[in-house]
């Protein structure tokens, strides 16, 4: 039967289907988390608080010690430039380890149960809470590469090399984000999905080559380093930073200069973004108000 209005929404096995298109519900949600941010900046600060007091102490306590380290080989980099790459990956990575925090906080207010039963696409109410977060993420890399110049970093592909390293954290905070959503859906709680991110996000940072490169890293951070997803991000940025190539994890010498480092890091992370997007999409399609509750 045909409502007042005019045609009914489609039906699937009795399953009401959005009169949206998917990017219509893209949008919707795109703007609902924007407003939900904006309400709330506490998150915003704090995820960005943290690795502005890395670059800051890192650069001022250990610049001199870690200068020494970086140019062993000969080179003349500052520590500033070495370590502003670095910074924002861990800018990508906190603010990615808040997303499923917000997840949860929809879930306890009874949000997220009523997303739920609404004929939104489900793929599309993940989609556009993403792409809200990786505006917010674009904006805090680009603050930290705006503060690292301030206290001395220089960006040796410019302006165009700026927005290279934004567009490679945003890429690499899409597999984290992906993961922070799937431990929110799956303990549906803030401190389990808090806890369980920030266990992995310090390790993560610190068994890569994230401060220091890898040459001078005990041979077990070696090790481990070269399957650590921040690896391959940090080293993508910092090529771009440095205008060379710096992976040493993977030899790659079919490219030109930093192209040897970016694309392998690139493939890297699209290959992570593409498996945890898929399971974080799958858990929120297989969620029900049942159980979320």
């Amino acid at each position: 039967m045909s409502s007042p209005m005019g045609e009914s929404p489609s039906t699937t096995d009795g399953v009401r289907r959005s009169s949206n298109s998917f990017f219509g519900d893209v949008w919707v949600n795109f703007k609902r988390w924007n407003l939900k941010a904006v309400r709330n900046p506490f998150v915003l600060v704090v995820s960005l608080v943290q690795p502005i007091i890395f670059l800051v102490l890192f650069t001022q306590v250990f610049g001199q010690v870690a200068t020494g380290a970086v140019n062993r080989g000969g080179s003349s980099i500052s520590y500033e430039t070495y370590l502003v790459p670095a910074i924002c990956i861990q800018v990508a990575l906190a603010a990615a380890a808040t997303s499923g925090v917000g997840l949860v906080n929809d879930i306890e207010n009874g949000m997220f149960e009523k997303v739920l039963v609404t004929p939104m696409n489900r793929t599309a109410v993940f989609v556009g809470k993403t792409a809200a977060e990786v505006l917010r993420i674009a904006l805090q890399i680009a603050i930290i590469i705006g503060l690292g110049v301030l206290l001395g970093a220089e960006v040796a592909t410019g302006f165009v090399g700026a927005i290279g390293i934004v567009l490679v954290g945003v890429l690499f905070s899409l597999w984290f984000t992906s993961l922070s959503n799937t431990l929110a859906v799956l303990t549906k709680d803030q401190e389990s999905t808090i806890i369980g991110a920030n266990l992995l996000q310090f390790p993560l940072l610190f068994v890569s080559t994230a401060f220091l490169p890898l040459n001078v890293l005990p041979d077990w951070i070696q090790t481990v380093a070269k399957y650590n997803p921040v690896t391959y991000g940090v080293d993508a940025a910092r090529a771009i930073m440095l205008d060379a190539d710096v992976m040493e994890v993977v030899q790659i010498t079919q490219f030109d200069g930093l192209w040897n480092a970016v694309i392998p890091g690139v493939v890297v992370l699209v290959a992570l973004d593409l498996v945890l997007g898929s399971i974080a999409v799958y858990m929120l399609r297989r969620a029900s108000s049942s159980n979320v509750q």
